[in-house]
């Protein structure tokens, strides 16, 4: 639906799930740079959305306005493709809790975040919104897609049913401040930063990367997804997903050039074809969310050398969760 327009009360209570993590984090300063004065947000230690009572009572306490669903278990292929009882059980748990409760205390505005991961594992690229449920998903991460499959279809449920303006968003591989650079739980991006530059800390003269460094990946700052998400909590309400992205993708031997550039690597670079490379593209068409006026704003080059630069500030601050 285009010409939709509403303006978030700066005032009212936000709420957002899963305000520490990548997305979350970006949302929560985006909204403080914004001028928003009622923040909500609880850390997993204060509250457990797997825990339906507490989220049922935090929400009836807090009664938010409005809310951005960040909150989900997430990893990286190995994860995924280890855990994939927790990717499913997990995030299945937290968005059936975060969402009934919304829709029971009166959420006016709720946007729920999936992944790109939900598209068929050789649907046409780019990838359009239409092509959600019309062939076979990855294997390596169909658990995790499952549970955000879901999660679109409880929104569009909830619109049906109970006429509410929830929207949801798939948002194109993340990266940037915040995100998680553990070595067996991250996502590839963090994954090369930490890699390259433990090989320039420790003089390694070669640095190994899992797969061929074929596959194409699209990659977007998750400053710009922040930008993005709020623009859309504004300008769009209609029960399909909208995806989130720059439209561009790169080859993971391209980004990682990218990375050894921002890291300052110059050493020999290995790849280790044993390894899964999972989907061969995923690039997402923008073209909905280009027509409602929003466009990325940073360039691949410039995000990774700002999340290199952070990540050399944070001093082993870093979050590394398995």
């Amino acid at each position: 639906m285009t010409g939709y327009e509403f303006t978030l009360d700066k005032d009212a209570p936000f709420y957002v799930a899963g305000h520490r993590g990548l997305v979350g984090g970006a949302i929560w300063r985006a909204l403080e740079q914004r001028g928003h004065t009622n923040l909500v947000g609880r850390t997993s230690a204060e509250l457990d959305l797997k825990d339906r009572g507490a989220v049922f009572d935090f929400m009836s306490e807090e009664r938010p306005a409005y809310l951005v669903l960040a909150a989900a278990k997430v990893g990286g292929i190995m994860a995924n493709n280890t855990y994939p009882h927790e990717f499913l059980s997990e995030n299945l748990q937290i968005q059936t809790n975060v969402m009934d409760a919304a829709l029971e205390y009166g959420v006016e505005r709720l946007l729920f975040l999936g992944s790109s991961c939900i598209y068929p594992k050789f649907a046409e690229q780019p990838i359009r919104e239409d092509s959600l449920l019309t062939g076979h998903l990855e294997p390596t991460n169909d658990a995790y897609a499952i549970a955000k499959i879901a999660g679109i279809m409880q929104v569009q449920a909830t619109r049906r049913q109970y006429d509410r303006a929830w929207i949801s968003a798939m948002p194109t591989n993340l990266y940037g401040p915040g995100d998680n650079f553990s070595p067996t739980g991250s996502h590839v991006l963090p994954a090369l930063i930490r890699r390259y530059d433990e090989a320039l800390q420790s003089g390694a003269k070669s640095v190994a990367n899992w797969g061929t460094g074929t596959p194409r990946r699209e990659f977007l700052h998750v400053d710009d997804m922040a930008d993005a998400c709020l623009y859309l909590m504004e300008h769009y309400d209609g029960p399909q997903q909208v995806n989130v992205g720059t439209g561009k993708d790169a080859t993971i031997k391209e980004i990682a050039g990218y990375v050894a550039e921002a890291v300052g690597y110059e050493g020999k670079v290995e790849w280790d074809s044993t390894k899964p490379d999972g989907t061969p593209q995923k690039l997402l068409d923008v073209t909905r969310l280009n027509e409602l006026g929003w466009h990325a704003s940073i360039s691949l080059r410039e995000g990774i050398k700002s999340t290199v630069d952070w990540f050399r500030e944070q001093h082993g601050r870093v979050r590394e969760a398995n």
